[in-house]
């Protein structure tokens, strides 16, 4: 593989209004565009965060065909570049959300969706009180230069079979966005999670992360040999790194652990 692109991520902290969020993601993707990016990854609950997780996340909800999508979807188009978001995206129910991410290409066309499978039942939080998790179909990927893209969530990073199914399904770059609850070690463990899916599926792994008080901040692009490209500490930014086919190509023939690995990942 001899195709090469430039992935940026973009860390801020999402709040209540979706209006300003939206903003902050048009000036994002603006330079992002400038600066030569294909593709652009902003974080879990983009659209619509809240400092706690309850009903105003169900009012926030909007569907796919809902004005915050179809606001992305001309940014898109217009800047001609893709971009990566999560949005709150409504159910057929009054008491739940998804947590969705949506892959919109640089024609203002949604490409991929991803429904966050595993949701965050930890460290005393409780998303799925409020959020349904998607079904276990398989994985969306979308393409970007001749490279695949598919995408997971936050507390996904925490179980590699995730990874796996994605790397199964032709990912060449695996994106994360999350909402990394800060906490004690979250951030080490951030890092160390990032750095290993990348080495064991020897992809690349672009994260963003949020910041401010509901996010750990540290979005990072990752190569397939663990090494990180670019990072950004706990403020808000945005970062590039170019992402580089025949990379791939050369670490897998150095470490073939895809080639020589005897078990497959099954669903539960």
């Amino acid at each position: 593989m001899t195709t090469s692109i430039t992935v940026a991520v973009a860390q801020f902290a999402p709040g209540e209004d979706k209006d300003r969020n939206l903003a902050t993601i048009t000036g994002f993707v603006t330079t992002a565009k400038a600066a030569g990016a294909e593709l652009v990854i902003f974080p879990e609950y983009a659209m619509f965060t809240a400092p706690t997780m309850d009903e105003r996340f169900l009012s926030s909800a909007e569907s796919l065909d809902g004005p915050f999508v179809a606001a992305v979807r001309d940014l898109a188009r217009r800047e001609a570049i893709t971009i990566v978001a999560g949005i709150n995206e409504t159910t057929d129910g009054p008491d739940q959300i998804h947590n969705t991410l949506i892959a919109v290409d640089d024609g203002g066309k949604v490409a991929a969706t991803y429904r966050k499978l595993h949701l965050y039942d930890a460290f005393g939080y409780s998303e799925s009180r409020f959020v349904r998790p998607g079904s276990a179909c398989a994985p969306e990927t979308f393409a970007v230069g001749g490279l695949t893209f598919g995408m997971q969530t936050c507390y996904d990073l925490r179980f590699p079979e995730t990874t796996r199914r994605l790397v199964d399904a032709g990912a060449d770059v695996v994106v994360m966005p999350a909402e990394w609850v800060p906490g004690p070690l979250k951030e080490d463990h951030w890092t160390t999670l990032l750095r290993a899916r990348a080495i064991e599926n020897t992809v690349y792994v672009a994260a963003a992360d949020q910041c401010g008080g509901n996010g750990a901040g540290n979005s990072m692009i990752v190569d397939p040999m663990g090494v990180v490209l670019a990072s950004i500490g706990e403020e808000e930014g945005m970062v590039s790194a170019t992402v580089h086919g025949d990379r791939i190509a050369r670490v897998r023939q150095k470490n073939p652990a895809l080639a020589l690995r005897r078990f497959t990942v099954t669903e539960r």
